[in-house]
């Protein structure tokens, strides 16, 4: 189950010969990571809350996606994004933030994703794009609610919302080192920073911390063990949404009933084949599969 409180509607316009190419896509952590999981062959059920025009969009298009989709019908309307890539670079010209739930609404989608949560082998809880939509103690109850229940719970979150997922109690943390340092956990970007930050998040309880560091190797803290995650080097047409695919990846192997250690494979080899593609949240199982094997977990 992929935990999505509110996706959103991502627009993007691109270069096609002499003329502008519009993409329309379902996007949203939640929904990117929930496409690189069934991309791998797992079956995903994706809980959000949809409204408005836009919600009215996405329904449309998450279910073209070929995703399992289970919505909470909400009064406040979903965000999105328009994003001009032309030229090779990413320019933002409209960010719409979507709106935060009433209660009622919160009621909803909290006792759809329990469900469906106490149902699932792992549970994905991500966050929507904007502070504010849900309140952080949903990601607690959930968490507690779904591993109290011997459920997997795997959070890629940052700030108050991971905190309270860590109270909560879950079983895989993935964050970026910005996320590290922006949260106060880590003072710079420099490895043995980053490493000591992990081993405070691994002590509340997660039995593994994954943290990505943008072109650097990432880091895995498996059990009390510290791997730098080696890829082949790969030209990158579009670096947002590694991450993603990554906690992704390490979803589905977890799923699959992979060991840890391949679980990190293929979550690195996941994020990797995100960077050679334009579509987030995209690519082949093939492909994932052959680069998983090239994935070196290099003990520090």
């Amino acid at each position: 189950m992929v935990f999505a409180p509110s996706p959103q509607l991502t627009v993007t316009v691109e270069d096609r010969g002499d003329e502008p190419d519009l993409h329309l896509h379902a996007g949203g952590q939640g929904v990117w990571q929930a496409r690189m999981i069934a991309s791998l062959g797992v079956r995903v059920v994706l809980c959000a809350a949809l409204g408005g025009e836009t919600g009215a969009v996405l329904r449309h298009l998450i279910v073209e996606d070929g995703l399992e989709l289970k919505p909470v019908d909400v009064s406040t309307r979903n965000g999105g994004y328009v994003h001009d890539r032309r030229g090779g670079v990413r320019s933002e010209i409209v960010d719409a933030p979507g709106e935060p739930l009433s209660r009622h609404e919160l009621d909803d989608l909290y006792e759809l994703a329990l469900v469906h949560g106490l149902d699932a082998r792992l549970s994905v809880l991500s966050g929507p794009a904007r502070l504010g939509i849900i309140p952080a103690d949903t990601y607690r109850r959930l968490a507690a609610d779904v591993t109290g229940n011997g459920g997997l719970v795997l959070v890629d979150l940052a700030g108050e919302q991971l905190d309270a997922a860590l109270a909560g109690g879950v079983s895989v943390v993935k964050i970026s080192h910005e996320e590290l340092i922006a949260d106060g956990r880590s003072r710079d970007d420099d490895r043995d920073s980053l490493i000591k930050a992990a081993r405070e998040l691994r002590a509340a309880g997660p039995g593994a911390v994954l943290v990505s560091r943008a072109a650097e190797p990432a880091l895995a803290l498996l059990d009390d063990v510290v791997y730098e995650v080696h890829l082949p080097v790969l030209q990158a047409a579009e670096t947002r949404g590694t991450g993603d695919s990554m906690a992704a990846g390490v979803a589905a192997a977890l799923v699959r009933g992979e060991s840890l250690m391949e679980a990190v494979r293929l979550g690195a080899a996941a994020g990797a084949v995100n960077v050679v593609r334009r579509g987030l949240g995209t690519g082949r199982d093939e492909s994932i599969e052959v680069l998983a094997a090239k994935v070196e977990l290099r003990e520090i």
